[in-house]
Formats: structure tokens, C-alpha cells, sequence
């Protein structure tokens, strides 16, 4: 009122069945979103800032609703949005193998055999720490991409308790290694140049990235931004220098991709503002 800025305070949380992913009417499809807010609030991340860090989740029934429109708008695939696809039905973090085959056989049948089911793919990849020989062997069944993203962003244990991961970096290799003995390509998403990286952080990172690639793995390369909303939104960006030169190698050797550079200048802008 008269220019001043008033709060109700925040609204409830509302119930994803209640909400169309997309525009049927428009014919403007994208992704399922399955779940809404992260429990783990990582403080580089801007979703437990919009969306309240717990999970919520869209149901089965009404995913089956949803692959239903898209099959018959005659579209093929069906792809889904979440920050942890292995915490489907999950609220407190751990893996509901039971849960996920549900959601992923019913969106199976529900798409046909002509249609294709991409999960943990973005938007939908997997946390390290719940990626098992198990929780791989279900996935297999049901999908039709042969790579994954695996959310490692950083090689060094120190940092990743900063950034309120709950992970360590030896769950980042045990799950590359797993998953390529599955036989998906495992892509790990890496966030170079985070707030108080050192250079031992540095060497970590990527002595891990070696490793990984060994293994079979692309890096995922990402350049750290101070995102609106999160708890890292004002924490100085460490310099992406130490990495350059080695990020480029690996790009020419087809081991490594992203818009690091784009994600610089942009993250460059944003710190001005």
C-alpha cells in the first residue's frame, strides 16, 4: 500500500496433482515435474529457496494422466523434472525402489512401444550416494537413454560439506563405476570455481575428474553463479584459471562439455547487480 511493500507471509505449499506439468489446450508439452523442493538444500541451489526444503511429489495416477496426453498428441518421449530421481516417494531423503518402478513401468505402459522414457537425464538426474547396482538395475529396465548425469559437483570432501551436499567424492566414483558396469555413460555434473575453493580443493577436483574418466565418464562442467535467493547469493566466485587449461584438454578429447564460459560472464553480470 502507497508504495511500501507488504507480506502475507509464505503461502502454503501447494499439491502437484492439483497442477498441470504443461498446456495440453496450447500444445506447449514439456517434462513431468514429479517433485517439488530438496531436503538437502545445497547452498549454491535456488530450488529449496522456491520451493521449501522437503519433497513433494506428483503422484501416479497422475503421471499415468499425464503420459496419457502426450501419447496422444503423438509425441513420443516422456521426460520428467526433479532434483533427486532416485527420492521419488521419499520424504526424507532415503531411495523408494518400489516407488520409482511404479512411476517408471506406469509411464512405460502408459507411452507404448513406440514411445521412450528418459530418466535420470536432465532434468531428472541422480544423487551419487543412492545410485546402486539395484536402484541401475530398474532404471535399465524401463528407459530408453543410455547415459545419466550424476550430481558430483565437487572432488573435494571439504567443499562438499560446505555446499550442505551430503555426499562425500568416494559415492561420486562408486556410482560412476556402477553405472558404467551397467552400461549407461555416466556424465557428472562438476560446479568449478565455488565460494572459498583452495587450490588443495583444486587438486581434488580434479585428480577425481581423472579418475572418472577413466572409468568412462564425461564431466559436466559448470562455472559457479551466486543465484537470487540461495544462501551462497552474495559469496565471492572463486576463479575458474586454475582449471581452464585442463577443462579445454578434456573438451578436445570429448571428455568434457557444458557453458562454463557462457555461465562466467553471466555470473559476472549478476555479481555487479
Amino acid at each position: 500500500m502507497e508504495g511500501k511493500l507488504s507480506s502475507q507471509g509464505r503461502a502454503e505449499p501447494i499439491e502437484l496433482d492439483d497442477f498441470p506439468p504443461f498446456s495440453v489446450r496450447q500444445r506447449m508439452f514439456g517434462p513431468i515435474e514429479l517433485t517439488r523442493g530438496c531436503i538437502w538444500a545445497c547452498r549454491f541451489c535456488q530450488t529449496p529457496s522456491l520451493h521449501r526444503a522437503c519433497f513433494r511429489h506428483r503422484s501416479v495416477p497422475e503421471v499415468r494422466r499425464w503420459v496419457r496426453q502426450i501419447r496422444k498428441a503423438k509425441l513420443r518421449d516422456v521426460r520428467f523434472i526433479t532434483p533427486s530421481a532416485l527420492s521419488y516417494g521419499s520424504s526424507d531423503g532415503s531411495v523408494h525402489l518400489a516407488a520409482v518402478e511404479e512411476l517408471l513401468a506406469a509411464s512405460r505402459e502408459e507411452i507404448g512401444p513406440s514411445g521412450r522414457v528418459f530418466f535420470g537425464t536432465f532434468p531428472s538426474e541422480l544423487r551419487p550416494e543412492q545410485v546402486t547396482a539395484e536402484a541401475l538395475a530398474v532404471i535399465r529396465r524401463y528407459v530408453d537413454n543410455d547415459n545419466l548425469i550424476i550430481g558430483g559437483q565437487s572432488g573435494s570432501d571439504r567443499l562438499l560439506r560446505e555446499c550442505h551436499r551430503g555426499h562425500d567424492a568416494e559415492s561420486v566414483e562408486r556410482a560412476v563405476r556402477l553405472s558404467a558396469e551397467a552400461g549407461f555413460v555416466p556424465n557428472v555434473d562438476f560446479i568449478f570455481g565455488l565460494p572459498g575453493e583452495t587450490p588443495e580443493d583444486v587438486r581434488a577436483t580434479l585428480t577425481l575428474v581423472g579418475r572418472l574418466t577413466e572409468l568412462g565418464a564425461r564431466v559436466h562442467a559448470h562455472a559457479f553463479m551466486p543465484l537470487p535467493g540461495t544462501a551462497w547469493r552474495s559469496a565471492p566466485r572463486g576463479s575458474l584459471e586454475p582449471v581452464r587449461k585442463h577443462l579445454l584438454s578434456l573438451a578436445g578429447r570429448g571428455r568434457a562439455y557444458g557453458q562454463w564460459r557462457r555461465q562466467l560472464e553471466l555470473a559476472a553480470s549478476v555479481s555487479r547487480r
